[in-house]
């Protein structure tokens, strides 16, 4: 039994790859079911516009309907799509700098479902906007990382996949930003 399941595990990206290929409807709507909250709320904090990172899913996903024959299915799918979604952010707070259109709205406001992840339930509590506010003052790279690690539970190798990045790198930024975001904690504690 565990044999096969590890056998399926296995094939799984494969599976994935050839439905995209083939434009298999229902496997691309399962993927999208699947990853659109996750994708969402990162690049909700990535972005720090609600709006956008609504345009920035679905520009995603455009982008593997487009792309599709580039995923080979040898590595997880998931790597891959926060990789395009990654590089949309990037392009778009490039032009938000070159534009000078780039604002201060909040991260905060992505409600969980029902159900979600310990970050999600803590996102909830009192400290929610606190920690989101602390999350926004990070520098970009290392809200990535601590979002990827801590928030998608992604392995340091496929955060690196991600950023483009040696692991080593992508170690660094996560143990920088949790001891900057530990600060900023600590300096908003401080100011009430």
């Amino acid at each position: 039994m565990a044999i096969r399941f590890a056998a399926r595990a296995e094939t799984e990206p494969r599976e994935v790859a050839r439905a995209l290929v083939r434009g298999d409807a229902d496997v691309i709507g399962r993927l999208v079911m699947q990853y659109h909250y996750r994708l969402l709320r990162y690049l909700v904090y990535l972005t720090g516009q609600r709006e956008r990172a609504e345009d920035l899913v679905q520009e995603t996903w455009i982008r593997v309907l487009e792309r599709a024959g580039r995923y080979d299915g040898r590595s997880r799918f998931e790597p891959w799509l926060f990789s395009i979604a990654r590089n949309l952010a990037i392009d778009e707070l490039r032009r938000r700098q070159r534009t000078g259109t780039e604002t201060e709205e909040e991260a905060a406001g992505v409600a969980a479902p029902d159900g979600d992840s310990p970050f999600a339930a803590a996102a909830k509590s009192e400290d929610a906007a606190r920690v989101a506010g602390a999350m926004q003052a990070l520098e970009p790279i290392y809200r990535e990382a601590l979002l990827l690690r801590f928030q998608e539970e992604m392995s340091l190798e496929e955060i690196a996949q991600i950023a483009a990045a040696p692991v080593s790198t992508v170690s660094s930024r996560i143990h920088r930003g949790l001891a900057m975001l530990r600060a900023e904690l600590e300096g908003a504690g401080d100011a009430k």
